[in-house]
């Protein structure tokens, strides 16, 4: 199967949402949202409001990226959202045991999954990895702008990839930050299931050509 592209609507011309959401209709495959809270990453991003509207004219599953602290107080009005199709959580962000958490949100019928920053080791999703639907392995620090692409990412996916393969799972991996035509391919050959991509696609002067690109067409 060819990997998911998942434009990150957080890089959309805000003043002209509804052409976004268009051309990820058009040409990609699900919209990325997300959500910050100023708390457990250092900026804010949008809210149900948006999401909401976003969903309205979204004719692609909604992938919900909760960057926020507590997650499991939100979970369940994210999961109500028409059209929700996967959420993921930090993994660091609660004290929770996170296998209730999975639980709320598969028994919403959404894809449950956890997130993890480039400071994790990503044998700490192990333990979860049949608990999940997919996993999320951020290639840059969640919150932050400007970041480049880290180089170690291909190597965490591949032993992820690796773990999954051994145990016969079907979880899937998806990656976020800095994601671009230039790094998709190898991504896509150490194991990635779906490509989250904000610049990329919103700042070029074709999306449809960036997406295709990425997708190896």
């Amino acid at each position: 199967m060819a990997a998911l592209i998942a434009p990150s609507m957080l890089a959309a011309d805000f003043l002209h949402l509804e052409d976004a959401v268009q051309t990820v209709n058009a040409y990609a495959d699900l919209f990325h949202l997300d959500i910050m809270d100023g708390h457990f990453v250092p900026n804010i991003s949008f809210g149900f409001p948006v999401v909401e509207s976003i969903a309205q004219a979204a004719m692609r599953p909604l992938d919900i990226h909760l960057m926020i602290r507590h997650p499991q107080t939100y979970i369940e009005r994210f999961c109500n959202i028409p059209g929700a199709g996967m959420l993921s959580f930090h993994l660091d962000a609660t004290r929770e045991d996170p296998e209730p958490i999975l639980g709320i949100i598969g028994n919403a019928g959404v894809k449950a999954g956890i997130a993890i920053n480039p400071d994790i080791p990503v044998e700490k999703l192990f333990p979860y990895l049949d608990l999940c639907d997919f996993v999320l392995i951020m290639s840059v620090y969640a919150g932050f702008g400007g970041q480049s692409f880290m180089e170690e990412t291909y190597g965490r996916v591949a032993r992820t990839k690796e773990e999954i393969t051994r145990r016969g799972l079907a979880t899937r991996i998806e990656v976020d930050g800095g994601v671009s035509p230039k790094n998709a391919r190898q991504l896509i050959e150490c194991g990635v299931d779906i490509l989250v991509a904000g610049s990329a696609v919103f700042k070029a002067q074709n999306p449809a050509e960036v997406i295709a690109a990425m997708r190896g067409e």
